[in-house]
């Protein structure tokens, strides 16, 4: 391990992992929401709109959950497929329109019918000896797609082999618990997250080694989980909210971190 390297992640980790520099970040809707059954549907909703530029992320993101009120979860159990087109035909984000939207809240709803949380579907499909929640990430998915649905952009299929950096952004939220992801999910452990891969997190993985590969896909994303493995084996994850902040923030010079 490089003693150095590891002084400049935790140095950044204590500096940036706080609230005060989550704005404008989706994660922050969920702080509203103190019941995991809702934070839990609100995680899934804003890491599924998490692409693009950050203020239409935020403004989709908030137009969403205003209709579901102060419960989501309450909001798809009085819900049918029927009603959700209907209150979502006028939604439009990049890629996805209200039927991609409503096809992913259906496939929420019938999880829960189905399990109760989200957090138990999940768990569902993660086994002891799983090395990662791949599998389990891979099983959720086509749970949430099960009897036809077609949300289409708004969940990656992790088969076809994308870095799905949305679904394990969400995942991080809802696993990892400190000054910044609220957590609240049980039956997880965090050692077996991998790092959400973007533009950023993909120059930082290259740079410090962890990753030669050109794609950002889920092959780059296990290697630079691996890298940060080295400096935090049973947290791999750590380190990202604090470094990502570089691709976020227009205060703050991602240039500054390789000093």
């Amino acid at each position: 391990m490089n003693s150095t390297q590891k002084i400049k992640f935790d140095g950044i980790y204590n500096q940036y992992n706080r609230r005060c520099f989550v704005h404008p970040d989706p994660l922050e809707f969920l702080y509203s929401y103190k019941d995991i059954r809702d934070r839990e549907i609100a995680g899934l909703i804003a890491s599924a709109l998490a692409y693009g530029r950050v203020a239409q992320i935020l403004k989709s993101v908030s137009s969403v959950l205003d209709v579901m009120n102060e419960s989501p979860y309450l909001f798809l159990q009085n819900s049918d497929e029927k009603f959700l087109l209907q209150n979502f035909k006028q939604f439009k984000y990049r890629f996805a329109d209200g039927k991609n939207l409503a096809a992913l809240l259906i496939g929420v709803k019938n999880i829960i019918d189905r399990f109760g949380s989200l957090n138990k579907c999940f768990i569902s499909g993660l086994l002891p000896d799983h090395e990662n929640i791949f599998f389990a990430m891979t099983s959720f998915v086509n749970k949430i797609t099960a009897s036809g649905n077609n949300p289409g952009h708004l969940v990656a299929i992790p088969k076809k082999g994308s870095a799905c950096k949305r679904m394990n952004l969400f995942l991080r939220w809802m696993v990892r618990k400190d000054r910044v992801d609220p957590g609240g999910w049980k039956g997880i452990d965090k050692s077996k997250l991998i790092v959400p891969i973007d533009t950023h997190m993909h120059k930082i993985g290259s740079i410090f080694g962890f990753t030669s590969r050109k794609q950002a896909d889920i092959k780059t994303a296990f290697e630079i989980t691996e890298g940060f493995k080295i400096f935090s084996p049973k947290d791999p994850v750590k380190y990202d909210f604090a470094l990502t902040r570089f691709g976020i923030r227009d205060d703050i010079d991602i240039n500054s971190l390789f000093l």
